[in-house]
């Protein structure tokens, strides 16, 4: 069975920092790209980063770049985003991502995702 779990989130200051957590099982982690997506309310689902599946490469979307970090421990089957300088309009679900492709087809999996609330 298949589950990817987000954790970590939560209320916090502006200027505060979190980190979030997604605990994977029931699939093959070390073969699966890992990203982390957000969705604030009233906007649809935007990519905030990924990685590839050895984590040799990262992206970020511009509104993160110098403040969100993207890792992975394959031998935890973990994938983290450090969340540095939190702002208000970080606030939004945050969700974690699996995706891979094999023989023709598209393995995607998501996390029910976590709650972040940037906030004085």
């Amino acid at each position: 069975q298949v589950q990817l779990v987000e954790s970590g989130g939560g209320l916090v200051q502006p200027g505060g920092s979190l980190r979030l957590t997604c605990a994977a099982s029931g699939f093959t982690f070390s073969s699966y790209a890992m990203s982390w997506y957000r969705q604030a309310p009233g906007k649809e689902r935007e990519l905030v980063a990924a990685t590839t599946s050895a984590g040799g490469w990262t992206n970020y979307a511009d509104s993160v770049k110098g403040r969100f970090t993207i890792s992975r421990d394959n031998a935890k089957n973990t994938v983290y985003l450090q969340m540095r300088s939190l702002k208000s309009e970080d606030t939004a679900v945050y969700y974690c991502n699996a995706v891979t492709s094999a023989n023709g087809e598209l393995y995607d999996y998501w996390g029910p995702g976590t709650q972040v609330t940037v906030s004085s």
